[in-house]
């Protein structure tokens, strides 16, 4: 079997170091090189081109942005950004997201060989489902497991939905290409749409800037959560990195709970968590989305909301850029209607109107 070649391209000379010895302790993975910035990378590239490209944003002679967007235009190849976990790292970092980078690895200012070395197992992952992101998809080898919650870990089970109310809204797990899906559909949306809650797996510090970015692209309101926010129409609220969202239900409105707790399916925010909570607040009176992305992260919960009488709807695989979630959601029996990227703000507009 291929291993997965990748190229870091990094101005430190310690990122580069720790990235490649986490890489090269993986068997499916092989690192082909290492440049200090994007010049330097070309020119090694062209001998042997990776699978997947790891790109810091800051860095001299060319930026990041300027670079991934010269690789989309030229030669698309799957890149994962590794930003630094500030406030000016997450807007250039939504900059990337939407030239075309498939997702995030997050390097503080400070410990950043101790840090690198406890995220391994992310890091590896995110690796790993930027490489299925390209042509020709590899089946990787499935890694070691490391313990996993379900979602019963931040909310049980059992207990009925509440009863129907007139208020519709909509619940929307997503990850590995998310970010391009979610502006793709919520940019098309007027303000009349039901409500929405959505997980977009992504670190902490940077969903509070994609929101923001949304929010200026959109005519709808978007906003990253907070405790106690309204479900309203025309808001989508998107779960903030590094904590769970939860729908809840006070007689005939809807407000979410953001909170701690333990990562489930190895995520926090989990889709497994929004969507058992919108199945016992909402039941019938809600749709379920689950877009692109790798894992199985929001299929059980989908499951839930299906047989709490909710809609669900997967997003089909040529659409997607990693058919992961959606698959799994699928081959569980959760979904009951398949569709394209394309056809997913059509389909919000019509509950809009009915």
């Amino acid at each position: 079997m291929d291993k997965i070649r990748v190229f870091i391209i990094d101005d430190s000379a310690v990122v580069r170091q720790v990235l490649s010895g986490i890489l090269a302790a993986d068997p499916a993975v092989e690192v082909i090189g290492a440049a200090p910035d994007p010049l330097f990378a070309l020119e090694r590239m062209q001998r042997q081109w990776p699978d997947v490209i790891v790109l810091d944003v800051e860095m001299p002679r060319m930026d990041g942005i300027t670079f991934l967007r010269k690789i989309m235009a030229e030669r698309p190849t799957p890149v994962l950004i590794c930003s630094t976990l500030t406030e000016k790292g997450a807007q250039t970092t939504m900059e990337a997201l939407a030239a075309g980078a498939v997702g995030i690895i997050t390097k503080p200012k400070l410990g950043l060989k101790g840090f690198l070395s406890e995220s391994s197992a992310e890091f590896l992952s995110a690796v790993k489902a930027a490489a299925q992101a390209r042509a020709g998809r590899l089946r990787l080898p499935v890694p070691p497991p490391a313990p996993r919650l379900s979602a019963d870990a931040i909310l049980p089970a059992t207990g009925p939905a509440l009863a129907q109310t007139t208020e519709r809204l909509v619940a929307i797990g997503t990850s590995t290409g998310g970010t391009q899906a979610l502006e793709f559909v919520l940019r098309a949306l007027p303000r009349v749409v039901p409500g929405m809650v959505i997980v977009q797996h992504m670190p902490e510090k940077f969903t509070g800037a994609f929101a923001a970015r949304l929010n200026d692209l959109c005519e709808i309101e978007v906003k990253e959560a907070e405790h106690h926010d309204r479900v309203l129409p025309g808001r989508a609220l998107i779960a903030p990195g590094g904590r769970h969202m939860l729908l809840r239900r006070s007689g005939a409105q809807y407000h979410v709970e953001v909170l701690d707790g333990p990562p489930v399916n190895r995520h926090r925010p989990s889709v497994d968590v929004l969507f058992r909570s919108v199945a016992k607040a909402a039941g019938r009176n809600a749709v379920g989305i689950i877009m692109t992305g790798m894992g199985d992260d929001g299929a059980r919960g989908l499951k839930e909301m299906h047989e709490a009488g909710a809609r669900t709807i997967a997003q089909d695989e040529a659409s997607c850029v990693v058919y992961g979630m959606p698959k799994e959601a699928v081959k569980l029996g959760a979904v009951d209607q398949v569709l394209s990227l394309q056809a997913m703000p059509g389909l919000l507009m019509q509950l809009a109107r009915d």
